[in-house]
């Protein structure tokens, strides 16, 4: 299985401390939070990674090389200066992916969650990993059923971890969900991934598995402070 970590993204919440260096190469608990998911993806044997990359893309590269450090091969999928969001970053990969499932993972997140325990082969179109609601988003983003489907609709929801594994076919309709749009008529086409996985959901198309561990999305300045003092405790 190939990987790709979502790395792109301008970190504007982050800021000052993202004006010279990508949020993905922030350290918590004494290393980049991008090199917690290249371990990890390196643990479970995946060898190929690519790391999308726009703000300050040549930091990527000087700090993680090729990869070959943790026994993977990196290829960095540049998208220019403006980030192309979650679809349009993953619509750009996709050649170096491949045809078959692939994970992908929010470079701006710190989960202690197994990778192991994902299907390769998912027996609908995405798995995504969900975790209880934080603090910062209570409401959630998907209903999680006792089936292991995902609805847009009701309750509890859970909150996207930012883990998931993804069949290609699932962008293969991107324009038809998107629609018109500015981005979508740009090339590269830029455009969140949320809608094309909201229309798999009506599908029945998506699973989920609840993750009851540690989790943090790394927001703000006040976040990755608190995680950093975590891990060094931990």
């Amino acid at each position: 299985m190939r990987a790709l970590i979502l790395a792109a993204g301008f970190g504007t919440r982050m800021r000052p401390l993202t004006d010279i260096t990508p949020k993905p190469l922030l350290d918590a608990g004494g290393k980049p939070l991008i090199v917690w998911h290249l371990e990890r993806l390196a643990a479970i044997g995946v060898q190929d990674v690519a790391i999308n990359t726009a703000h300050l893309a040549e930091r990527f590269p000087q700090v993680l090389g090729d990869g070959s450090r943790w026994g993977l091969r990196i290829h960095y999928a540049h998208e220019g200066t403006t980030p192309l969001e979650t679809g349009g970053g993953m619509l750009h990969a996709l050649p170096w992916l491949g045809e078959a499932p692939f994970l992908a993972v929010n470079g701006d997140i710190w989960c202690d969650f197994d990778l192991a325990r994902l299907d390769t082969e998912p027996r609908g179109l995405a798995q995504l990993v969900m975790v209880d609601n934080p603090p910062h988003h209570p409401e959630g983003d998907f209903h999680l059923a006792p089936d292991a489907r995902l609805h847009e609709s009701g309750s509890p929801h859970l909150t996207f971890a930012g883990i998931g594994i993804y069949r290609p076919s699932l962008l293969a309709s991107w324009r038809k969900v998107i629609g018109d749009t500015a981005g979508s008529r740009s090339a590269p086409p830029r455009f969140p991934l949320a809608p094309l996985l909201r229309a798999a959901m009506r599908d029945g198309a998506v699973d989920g598995m609840h993750h009851r561990g540690r989790w943090t999305d790394v927001g703000t300045p006040q976040r990755l402070s608190a995680l950093d003092r975590d891990l060094r405790l931990h």
